[in-house]
């Protein structure tokens, strides 16, 4: 009954594309510079300039998309069970697209089974959908995606492409620094909010842990005709860190000095100001840093892996040390919030709500732990049920690694509330049980129910003038891998792991251990074998396992040791600790730089020396067409220039 004319519009797919069609969001670009760029650059005695690309990421969680809606048949009531980040965002939108106030609709979230910032906003058309089709034929409807529902429509990590221009003396200091990047962003209007953000993260986190003089940072939000990206797992933060750890390698190689030497003399200090002019408090990456050479052996393998490299001449090894620093705050400050409730039974069991949702990361258990440190009792008294809008309101998104100490502040200041009001009654019966002390103040009708709120102070940041503390803290960690490569087929294994992480004091050592192998494994994805495709018309092409791999048992690691940082306590955040979701992600890239190393020793024997670009991820036909032989150049005399490739790598 419908009939539709359209006409075919020119197609932007790429990131160049964009810029050469200056298709942007918004044509003025973010900047933030410090120092003097000019003359850092004309004192130098070395000038580098490149182009870098990381690719986009599938978050794979294990169940899609999933909505279910039960209309109530009063005043437009509905209560909705959505596999979700954020109930707020949901309920919101919700409300909007069924026309009555936040106040009728209830998102309830008992888990989710992943989500890695998928469904941070994306789970929101499908679950709008879903009630307006419930409130229509007025039962319940349920809706799941198929995996390749989720994956052509859902969206995925943001793509960056960056030109770099960085300087540095003959003491190896990196002096000056420029980098103008560009960040894939298009689909829903509303979503748009996002792409800013991960811009604002980019550009913070894009000193990773170096002291840089000078630097000019600007970025652009592309606009192109594929599916649009969203929230994942570092929100902008990995890209970042990426190009600067290319930066420290090329200088290494330029000046002729050893990857780890360069990056030790260019780490901050304590005290040191970010290029963002955020004080270093608690900067334990030099600690970290040397403690994980300890650990690694990173001296004597580095030895053992240049007596193999010179005894073979297809199969390379490469090994490689990279650090993180990864700062903890929505940049968004108004989402610097969380909110509990906390009800205390007269049996003495306790029902803890909090804002934050469960994923697979532990969150509950650690609010769980939070409460049972704060009353003093065991953890088997204490149950979280789930998350829902009408216990409490106004929640911001589990994300940004933030979760835990949002919600576990909240936690613990609904508790000892709760526990100002037990004191007469541990006073007048010190000898006496948990359980006698509720059941004495219930009968004195003493309020046993309390509302916890928290939010991060002093958080403020003006890109105008370049001053104030956008981060709460910042998170450290170091990681050493060794690969070995085969050169004509450009297959890798990941032949031992090392990191030392920084986590504070844990809430939890076996959750953030394993919080430190999931986040390496998600990011060993990113930087190697996870590679998003689409077809000439902007279509996705890789919509399922088939086409799209991530990690598996055989990708790992086989060798694989993750060690928390002791004696780092962290007075930013509840009981002393630190995030864990987000900043271990990047030390992945360990493996990256460590197949770029075998690489480097394979051009070394065909007679190619100095720097050269490996974009990410690292996959077998990059890896192969970057070990230069004679193979590969009959490849590249063969091809014919003018003809396109069919496939488009965004």
């Amino acid at each position: 009954m419908v009939k539709v004319t359209y006409e075919e519009l020119p197609r932007i797919l790429t990131i160049e594309e964009a810029i050469a069609a200056e298709s942007f969001l918004d044509s003025t670009p973010l900047c933030l510079e410090k120092g003097d760029l000019k003359a850092g650059f004309d004192e130098s005695d070395h000038l580098l300039e490149g182009e870098m690309r990381v690719g986009g990421q599938e978050h794979f969680y294990l169940e899609t998309q999933t909505s279910i809606a039960v209309p109530k048949g009063e005043d437009g009531e509905m209560e909705l069970f959505v596999s979700t980040q954020n109930p707020t965002l949901t309920q919101l939108l919700v409300a909007r697209a069924l026309g009555v106030p936040r106040n009728r609709i209830v998102v309830r979230t008992k888990r989710m089974g992943g989500a890695f910032g998928g469904k941070e906003t994306r789970n929101c058309p499908l679950t709008s959908v879903v009630a307006v089709a419930a409130t229509k034929v007025g039962k319940p409807v349920r809706c799941m995606l198929d995996r390749d529902e989720d994956m052509t429509s859902t969206g995925t990590r943001v793509t960056r492409s960056s030109l770099k221009k960085s300087a540095a003396s003959l003491s190896h200091f990196l002096s000056s620094a420029e980098l103008t990047s560009g960040l894939f962003a298009l689909g829903f209007l509303f979503l748009l909010f996002f792409f800013p953000q991960v811009l604002e993260v980019a550009i913070f986190h894009s000193d990773n842990c170096y002291l840089i003089p000078s630097i000019r940072l600007r970025g652009y939000v592309c606009k192109t005709n594929i599916p649009s990206n969203t929230a994942f797992r570092g929100f902008g933060g990995p890209q970042g860190m990426l190009f600067t750890e290319s930066w420290m390698s090329d200088v290494a190689s330029t000046c002729g000095i050893s990857q780890k030497q360069v990056r030790e003399i260019n780490f901050y200090h304590e005290g040191d100001l970010t290029h963002f002019n955020q004080e270093l408090v608690s900067c334990h990456i030099r600690r970290i840093w040397n403690e994980l050479l300890e650990k690694c052996r990173y001296e004597e393998r580095k030895q053992q892996v240049e007596c193999f490299n010179s005894e073979n001449r297809w199969k390379k090894r490469g090994i490689a040390l990279t650090p993180t620093k990864f700062g903890i705050s929505f940049t968004a400050t108004f989402l610097n919030q969380a909110g509990a409730l906390v009800h205390v039974y007269g049996d003495g069991s306790v029902l803890v709500t909090h804002g934050g949702t469960e994923m697979g990361q532990g969150l509950h258990t650690k609010m769980v732990q939070v409460a049972a440190r704060s009353f003093g009792i065991p953890v088997s008294k204490i149950h979280i049920s789930e998350t829902s809008t009408n216990t409490v309101a106004n929640t911001s998104p589990t994300a940004a690694s933030a979760s835990s100490d949002l919600n576990g502040m909240a936690v613990k200041i609904a508790c000892e509330q709760i526990l100002e009001r037990l004191k007469p009654y541990q006073m007048e019966n010190p000898k006496g049980s948990w359980e006698e002390w509720v059941s004495a103040a219930y009968f004195d009708r003493v309020n046993l129910s309390a509302n916890g709120f928290y939010k991060t102070p002093d958080l403020t940041y003006d890109w105008k003038t370049n001053k104030g503390r956008p981060f709460n803290y910042f998170c450290f960690g170091a990681g050493c891998s060794e690969v070995e490569i085969d050169c004509l087929t450009g297959d890798h294994q990941v032949l031992r792991t090392d990191i030392v992480m920084d986590v504070g004091t844990s809430l939890n050592p076996a959750i953030d251990i394993g919080q430190v192998e999931g986040a390496f494994v998600q990011g060993l994805g990113l930087f190697t074998i996870e590679e998003l495709r689409y077809s000439q018309s902007g279509a996705p092409w890789t919509t399922g396992p088939g086409a799209y791999k991530i990690p598996g048992f055989a990708d790992i690691p086989v060798e694989f040791y993750v060690h928390l940082l002791r004696s780092a306590p962290n007075e930013k955040a509840v009981y002393s600790s630190k995030a864990v979701g987000e900043p271990p992600l990047f030390l992945a890239s360990s493996v990256f730089y460590a197949i770029k190393d075998a690489i480097t020793s394979a051009r070394r024997d065909a007679g190619v020396e100095g720097i050269f670009r490996l974009d990410s991820p690292a996959t077998s036909e990059r890896i192969r067409m970057a070990c230069v032989d004679k193979f590969t150049e009959q490849f590249t005399k063969q091809r014919d220039p003018s003809v396109k490739e069919f496939n488009v790598y965004p």
